[in-house]
């Protein structure tokens, strides 16, 4: 069917709109990938916009020599990747048996679980249970304080709502169990949401900041996103601290800045159109029931 005039104006004030907001996010960061490309004279004159002015990788060179980043990233991806496979795991096993109907105080147990979502345990009784347990400078006070979100478990719970039962009653007919059900049947229909929670939980993951500061005290074991603000904060200490004088010469703060900066982001953003195609759906498979 044809669109009508007002149909159209609204559609091109919608594309208009949308672009603006898109090039809002968008153009920082390319300005900030040029700053960190570009020679100090150039971006100390502000003439840097969205193409590096004489293109070097000195600040990326300087920062991995001069800073823990590459021990930095490789904690953050141990982080990252053990938080997620865990925080998957107890998500999926909390809200399979939430999903099922014949589960016995399944209304008591999920209200429970809704309850943490209005008040949790508050920062301190949170650190003190960690430090009687053992767990500071361990990183599973990070996997463990944050093992499953309310939020993403409710919504794993009504994408299984969402699988047609006739495919339960038929596995279940052939002699599946549970467990055979949720590993053979459910998870391999719920790869939208899978991918989707797992990308939350990466991304909560790789930024990890005030957990790591309070529950890691080792600087070796500390993440990207710790180290960057430490960098961010001391920059001019190490700019000074150069040894190299003709490395000096060429850095800014601002160039080791956008530096930490472009490496906290190109990571999601690599792994983000992976999972792209299963993004959208599994928001909004899983949010058709409340």
């Amino acid at each position: 069917m044809r669109s009508s005039l007002g149909e159209r104006v609204f559609y091109v004030i919608n594309y208009l709109l949308l672009a603006l907001l898109g090039l809002t996010c968008l153009l920082p960061f390319i300005h900030i990938v040029a700053v960190s490309l570009s020679e100090r004279g150039a971006v100390e004159s502000g003439h840097v916009f969205l193409w590096p002015v004489g293109f070097q990788f000195t600040a990326y060179s300087f920062f991995f020599e001069g800073t823990p980043a590459l021990r930095a990233l490789k904690n953050s991806a141990i982080i990252t990747i053990g938080g997620v496979l865990l925080s998957m795991a107890a998500t999926i096993l909390a809200a399979y048996p939430l999903s099922r109907p014949y589960l016995v105080g399944r209304r008591f147990m999920l209200l429970a679980m809704v309850f943490t979502m209005l008040f949790s345990g508050g920062i301190i009784p949170t650190y003190i249970v960690v430090k009687n347990l053992g767990l500071i400078n361990s990183y599973w006070s990070l996997w463990l304080v944050g093992l499953v979100s309310t939020y993403n478990m409710l919504l794993m719970r009504s994408y299984f709502e969402n699988i047609p039962r006739e495919i339960d009653e038929s596995a279940r007919m052939d002699g599946s169990g549970e467990f055979t059900l949720l590993t053979r049947i459910i998870l391999p229909l719920s790869m939208p949401i899978i991918a989707t929670l797992a990308l939350f939980y990466g991304v909560g993951y790789w930024n990890s900041f005030m957990h790591v500061l309070m529950y890691i005290n080792q600087s070796d074991m500390q993440n990207f996103t710790v180290v960057v603000q430490a960098v961010l904060k001391s920059n001019d200490m190490l700019v000074n601290a150069a040894n190299d004088m003709q490395d000096q010469q060429k850095l800014t703060n601002e160039m080791i800045r956008a530096v930490g900066v472009v490496f906290m982001v190109v990571p999601m953003l690599m792994i983000y159109p992976f999972l792209q195609k299963y993004f959208v759906k599994g928001v909004m498979l899983g949010s058709i029931k409340g």
